[in-house]
């Protein structure tokens, strides 16, 4: 199983059987990377800029991991061991989410993952076991309960698991909070009528 630098485990073998689509994906298949921040990686985007800033992933024989910019992070919406969704109590500044970002992997490396993206591009299909680990950023999302789990225990992501009774019962008292705010009471009602 995976690990993070201090030694906790991930909760997966391979981060990217859960990786999602790069983050510097734009709509219409480029590298929103090579196009807004060619100064932090000149090779990469003159690359991707010679190639119409077309997505590495884009090429059949490639995917999102043979990019040295691949990211993929959480949108946080939903645990993805237990299927806890979150309620965000916008007015309490102080209110822990319900939701946190687990990192399977963390992009340290700077894509050391890979030499030269035309080269890459040429190459046939890489795999895992080309590298010694991956060095792209990807996040999900996991309840606190569900991250403790993970981090604390031998728990997996791909475990078949349940809300805690815990985490159930803090949604559902932050459900009930954004209905009473849902509600309409007259000044009257909420001021007494003196007549």
């Amino acid at each position: 199983m995976e690990k993070t630098p201090t030694g906790t485990p991930v909760g997966v073998d391979d981060p990217y059987d859960y990786a999602g689509v790069c983050d510097h994906l734009t709509g219409d298949g480029r590298c929103r990377f090579a196009l807004d921040r060619a100064g932090d990686d000149p090779e990469f985007a003159a690359a991707r800029r010679g190639d119409d800033y077309a997505c590495v992933a884009a090429d059949e024989d490639c995917e999102f991991r043979d990019c040295p910019h691949y990211r993929s992070t959480t949108d946080g919406r939903e645990c993805v061991r237990c299927g806890l969704e979150e309620v965000r109590m916008a007015h309490e500044t102080g209110a822990r989410p319900l939701l946190e970002e687990h990192h399977l992997s963390y992009g340290g490396s700077g894509g050391k993952r890979a030499a030269d993206t035309a080269e890459r591009r040429s190459s046939s299909h890489r795999t895992q076991s080309d590298d010694d680990e991956p060095s792209h950023e990807i996040t999900v999302a996991l309840c606190r309960w569900c991250h403790t789990k993970v981090h604390k225990s031998f728990a997996r992501i791909d475990d078949d698991a349940s809300p805690d009774p815990e985490a159930f019962a803090a949604r559902e008292e932050r459900r009930s909070r954004e209905q009473e705010e849902f509600g309409f009471s007259s000044a009257a009602e909420r001021f007494g009528n003196d007549g």
